[in-house]
């Protein structure tokens, strides 16, 4: 397990943040499993841009652990593809989540989320 490379979504973080009993987070059942952990660009932009003056230091401390995913062209065509098959379906997602599943596919991670309607 430790050579797996798990994405978390922005919906994980939250979930850890939010807990004041962390032992009953999904994010530290993950860390229990000694998995590796990225996260999308785009999931340190919600977690900044909805973070208060006195969260930064516990977002600071907490996303430095993790492996920063650029947003590149790779993952822009993947999401073009993703998005393609989606409305094949007739179905659609936000563009950031579109962004952040297009960045676990892209790389081969396996993906982390409590918001599976967004993922489906």
């Amino acid at each position: 397990m430790a050579d797996e490379i798990i994405l978390l979504d922005t919906s994980i973080l939250t979930d850890y943040y939010r807990k004041s009993d962390k032992a009953n987070s999904v994010l530290f059942l993950l860390i229990q499993k000694e998995y590796q952990f990225a996260i999308s660009v785009v999931t340190k932009y919600e977690i900044y841009a909805g973070a208060m003056a006195n969260q930064l230091l516990f977002w600071d401390t907490l996303l430095q652990q993790f492996q920063i995913i650029p947003f590149n062209e790779i993952i822009v065509d993947k999401a073009v593809e993703l998005n393609s098959s989606l409305k094949q379906k007739r179905k659609q997602i936000d563009l950031a989540d579109l962004f952040i599943a297009a960045s676990a596919v892209a790389n081969n991670f396996s993906f982390a989320t409590l918001n599976l309607k967004h993922f489906e």
